[in-house]
């Protein structure tokens, strides 16, 4: 392996606090004691060379002032960032022994990073590596990865679309985040509303959202991916009639079949809100993303009503989704020791899909009904930790709905995790062919 030197020099330099996103990244980081990173390995279809990637990885340490930021940890745990106006990456240089084994060591390489934290006060939050089909032959395949504390899934998207475009681009990026954080800083009125609407509802639902612990038979930690064309196809076809987009329904899905399955009072789960939305974000290479709050009442409604309930509740969790993260923190606290038990809110829905419109004409219901033998469990894994109690990600496939979840099933036994999935798609199909049918 050789390592090329790749000198840049960029805007945005200076040491200060970290954003709002960032926060609540790093927090999750430590906890589960990985970097996060996002990247994988792309296979090179054209003919560009070594010296072509090194440039590429110059644009982007040039352009990104997030790509240049390290972070500083105090004794005490008090965490900075710094970021640098100059200095030198490190592109790497693999040489496989045939164009057949290239695509193997790539992967490889990518294994090995992924296993292996950044070093957060010394490395650069991005990895680089090309790997070529023998000693001085073309590149097959480029290796990219990078730490979630520079960037998310929407910020590597720019970077991807900008790289595209630098030839025409000016050359000043959008906010940095040392910039982003001065402006979240003095943003104080953000906080202060969305303070009221949390106290608002932490104040009156349930403090916890699950029975209680229970020894787990076999792993206690599973990740399990579930997939369900019919779903999709319900989903579509109750959105194009009630003049909405299929978010809303997979999220009253979601509320009606916990309902259904764990009971009790209505629904408290907190949401990814990516906050893109927002003036002046949208190219932000830096985590925007913070939890909202979305609080649902199944009970004694029409799946109609449920789907309208889901819209608004989203609608305000994403309105009141952009706050200081220790500011929260202390709420949460503060309003369990006041109604004497901590508020428990471990369990989370991510809608990660990128393209959600509403569809231009209505699935069949033959089709829908005829759909549903597909369904299937993809995968069941266990895993070595999970620092929350339930994770719903609706993710981005075509064609279908996917959902990965992680589950800790002390709490959700897996069983239950299997039957609210299942719910899901039963309330999502029946309420296609009655929108008017009872939730629970």
């Amino acid at each position: 392996m050789e390592r090329i030197t790749v000198p840049f020099t960029g805007d945005g330099a200076g040491r200060g606090e970290l954003t709002w996103g960032q926060q609540q990244v790093w927090r999750a980081m430590v906890e589960v004691d990985t970097s996060m990173s996002m990247g994988g390995v792309v296979p090179v279809l054209d003919a560009r060379t070594v010296e072509d990637f090194a440039g590429e990885l110059r644009f982007f340490m040039s352009r990104y002032p997030a790509m240049r930021s390290l972070l500083r940890i105090a004794p005490g745990g008090a965490t900075t960032q710094e970021v640098l106006g100059s200095g030198e990456a490190f592109l790497e240089v693999h040489t496989a022994a045939s164009a057949d084994a290239a695509g193997a060591l790539a992967a490889e390489v990518y294994a090995g990073w992924k296993a292996r934290n950044f070093d957060y006060a010394h490395e650069w939050p991005i990895r680089m590596a090309v790997v070529r089909a023998g000693e001085g032959g073309p590149v097959t395949h480029v290796v990219v990865m990078i730490c979630h504390i520079a960037a998310d899934g929407s910020g590597l998207a720019t970077m991807v679309r900008e790289l595209a475009e630098r030839d025409t681009i000016g050359p000043h990026p959008a906010t940095g985040p040392l910039e982003l954080a001065a402006t979240q800083r003095a943003a104080g009125r953000h906080t202060d509303n969305a303070m009221r609407y949390w106290e608002a509802q932490l104040r009156v639902i349930e403090p916890q959202r699950f029975a209680g612990y229970a020894e787990p038979e076999g792993a206690r930690f599973r990740q399990v991916v579930w997939r369900s064309p019919a779903m999709y196809l319900a989903s579509e076809r109750l959105a194009a009639e009630l003049s909405v987009d299929a978010a809303p329904v997979l999220l009253a899905a979601y509320g009606v079949a916990f309902a259904r399955v764990v009971g009790g009072g209505p629904l408290a789960s907190q949401v990814i809100v990516s906050n893109r939305f927002r003036p002046g974000l949208a190219d932000v290479v830096s985590p925007l993303a913070q939890n909202g709050l979305v609080v649902l009442d199944a009970r004694g409604i029409t799946a109609a009503e449920a789907v309208s309930q889901a819209r608004q509740a989203s609608m305000s969790a994403s309105k009141y989704a952009y706050y200081d993260p220790g500011t929260r923190l202390a709420l949460i606290d503060r309003i369990g020791k006041e109604r004497g038990e901590p508020i428990d809110l471990a369990v989370f829905y991510n809608d990660r899909r990128i393209s959600v419109r509403p569809p231009a004409e209505a699935p069949d219901e033959a089709a829908t009904l005829a759909a549903r033998p597909a369904t299937e469990l993809v995968s069941e894994t266990s895993m070595s930790f999970f620092n929350e109690k339930l994770m719903i990600n609706i993710d981005d496939v075509p064609g279908t709905v996917q959902i990965t979840t992680e589950v800790d099933t002390a709490y959700l036994p897996i069983e239950d995790l299997r039957r609210l999935l299942w719910q899901m798609e039963d309330f999502t199909v029946a309420a296609a062919l009655d929108p008017g049918a009872p939730t629970v």
